[in-house]
């Protein structure tokens, strides 16, 4: 398991210790909200039970007229307030604790919500074909800096993404895929295909020509004619050394033998330019048809075909075979890292070569432009269906599994301090009511 980066733990701390500091603040809020309201409550029960104990007449009429009604006002709002996150004092009052209770009923609302409006498809593709994907990208490619800066960050990833790597490991895989592949392969047959592709249009009678020329060339030498002279005179002076001297007696051995050299020498030089100069000649004939047999025993002479394996398996379990091919990945790997290590890379260069190119192409060809838009499309209403069911079930089975309580604190620390207002507004609102009423009856009792 890879340990996280040490440089991205401050930054998470850090973003784990913000959070919990703005939730803490968010919370002190609205406890300070809370006893606010809780406050103005008091005030107006206060004030509506001096006003009775006044006696409620003149000035203290008005008075409790407006505490009277504020204080229902305020008793009426707190346990709107309340029964949207949890039960009023508790008690099973019917039609309370409302979000908790809904929970479920929630998160199949929010997510068919998210998918009619933000993830239906027709709206996406119409912005998205206005955007004009393949066109932006022609323009930004087309700015060198932007392909520098693509490819240099491409080989910085990749440079990264060697070092993550397990040498242990791929070197197991490659090991594995290269004698796979080769215990598979058809040795035979391919060298079949390969002879056919050599002998096609008269290759193999060229590829005779020049071994005809060499040889002639190599028999016409001194130096091959004098070993060859040499190697007479061994062999006769060995099987018949009484002829040998007797001979000797009368000329020289080596001189018949250099005599004898030369003319076998001329005498095979002029056979092969014969061969040369005759299309239909005899050797050429034979040398056609052991070719064209031999390729054809390697289609299908089962013997033939079995020699070939067992000389390529052996070829294959060999000690040297294996580890070169276990040291592929070393010398892959040290060629690579060569290069995406130098800000001069080639492969860089070849990337950002291949983007500019890509730049040019899409800002000169129309039907190309259109082409990619429309693939693009394609592929984004495709995935577009795929996130709606996904992103839908995500969002409803995600809001079902939070725990209810947890769910309720942080409903109401993101909008419990509003909520507060509505008490605020309910108590005045409710007292000025109240006073209206009070004038009402006045004017009425007059």
């Amino acid at each position: 398991m890879t340990d996280t980066p040490p440089s991205s733990r401050p930054s998470a701390q850090a973003s784990a210790t913000h959070s919990a500091l703005a939730s803490q603040a968010r919370r002190t809020q609205l406890r300070r909200m809370k006893i606010a309201a809780l406050a103005l409550l008091v005030a107006m029960i206060s004030g509506f039970i001096t006003s009775h104990v006044m006696g409620g007449q003149g000035a203290w009429a008005w008075v409790r007229a407006f505490c009277e009604a504020a204080t229902v006002g305020a008793l009426a709002d707190w346990f709107a307030v309340v029964a949207l996150f949890r039960r009023p004092l508790g008690l099973p009052i019917p039609h309370t604790a409302i979000i908790p209770s809904n929970k479920d009923r929630i998160g199949d609302n929010l997510a068919v919500f998210v998918r009619d409006h933000f993830l239906d498809p027709d709206t996406l593709m119409e912005k998205l074909r206005v955007f004009d994907p393949a066109s932006r990208l022609s323009r930004w490619l087309a700015r060198p800096r932007q392909a520098h800066a693509l490819s240099d960050g491409a080989r910085r990833v990749a440079l990264q993404t060697l070092d993550l790597l397990d040498d242990q490991a791929v070197r197991g895989v490659i090991q594995e895929f290269v004698v796979k592949n080769l215990r598979r392969w058809d040795a035979a047959g391919t060298a079949g295909e390969v002879l056919g592709l050599l002998t096609r249009d008269g290759r193999h009678q060229e590829l005779l020509d020049a071994a005809l020329e060499r040889l002639g060339g190599y028999l016409g030498d001194d130096d091959v004619k004098e070993r060859a002279s040499a190697l007479l005179v061994k062999f006769a002076r060995k099987e018949w050394p009484r002829i040998i001297a007797a001979v000797d007696v009368i000329a020289s051995v080596d001189g018949i033998a250099d005599n004898l050299a030369d003319r076998l020498a001329r005498a095979l030089v002029q056979e092969l330019r014969d061969v040369l100069s005759e299309p239909g000649h005899p050797v050429r004939r034979d040398y056609e048809a052991w070719v064209l047999d031999y390729i054809e025993r390697l289609r299908a002479d089962p013997a033939l075909a079995g020699q070939v394996e067992a000389l390529k398996q052996r070829a294959i379990d060999h000690p040297k075979v294996q580890e070169y091919v276990k040291g592929l990945w070393d010398d892959i790997h040290a060629a690579l890292r060569r290069d995406l290590s130098d800000e001069q890379s080639a492969l860089a260069g070849h990337l950002e070569s291949a983007l500019l190119a890509l730049a040019r192409k899409l800002g000169e060809d129309p039907a190309l432009c259109e082409a990619i838009n429309n693939h693009i499309l394609g592929a984004a209403r495709r995935l577009t269906g795929r996130l709606r069911i996904g992103v839908t079930e995500h969002i409803s089975r995600t809001v079902k599994l939070w725990d209810e309580r947890h769910l309720v604190d942080e409903l109401e620390l993101s909008v419990g301090r509003d909520l507060q207002y509505i008490r605020f507004n309910g108590t005045l609102v409710g007292g000025l009511i109240g006073v209206l009423l009070h004038a009402g009856v006045l004017l009425a009792g007059k």
